[in-house]
């Protein structure tokens, strides 16, 4: 059951017109050091500063509901999670990491075309959104669309040319798919 609390923020809220974490200025250099960099070190801390400044927003209320839909997700409290991310995507549609959080929420409980529309809607607010990008590979490779996951793999490279996972996951899409033909 959502509690009462969780309730009178979701229906409380109302949209915010200020900019979103994805116009911060500060992004277009963190994106130009991941593209400079294959220092491991700088790497995962250039990171972690995009991720804040997604995380953020000017009205409190959204940092609210994100703290408190992912501590549902992470505490596998699905269905409320599901109510704040959705309320958060209705009330602040410019606000891309409620999408991304929509999104993994959505994989995570199996409903893959849900889960594409929410990254869609992700990238088309931040293109360069490396996680989105990096899940949206995942649900290919679920899906066994593995053109499609090579695709979101290079993308997410062009965007962050060094990212571990992305070079892994792309090689083993590659493999995949090399067997598939043969």
């Amino acid at each position: 059951m959502i509690s009462r609390l969780l309730l009178s923020i979701a229906i409380t809220l109302t949209p915010y017109t200020a900019q979103a974490d994805q116009s911060d200025d500060r992004l277009g250099g963190l994106f130009a050091i991941l593209q400079e960099t294959n220092d491991v070190r700088t790497i995962r801390v250039t990171e972690s500063q995009i991720w804040e400044i997604w995380l953020q927003h000017a009205n409190a209320d959204v940092q609210q509901l994100m703290l408190v839909g992912t501590q549902r997700m992470n505490t596998q409290r699905f269905p409320e999670a599901m109510v704040v991310f959705t309320r958060l995507t209705e009330s602040f549609p410019d606000y891309a990491e409620g999408w991304n959080k929509r999104a993994t929420l959505h994989y995570v409980l199996g409903n893959l075309d849900a889960s594409i529309a929410d990254i869609e809607k992700t990238l088309a607010l931040e293109p360069r959104h490396f996680g989105a990008l990096s899940g949206l590979g995942m649900v290919y490779i679920q899906r066994k669309e593995l053109s499609k996951a090579k695709q979101a793999f290079e993308d997410l490279l062009a965007v962050h040319p060094n990212s571990p996972n992305a070079k892994q996951n792309l090689e083993l899409v590659i493999e995949q798919l090399r067997f598939s033909v043969i």
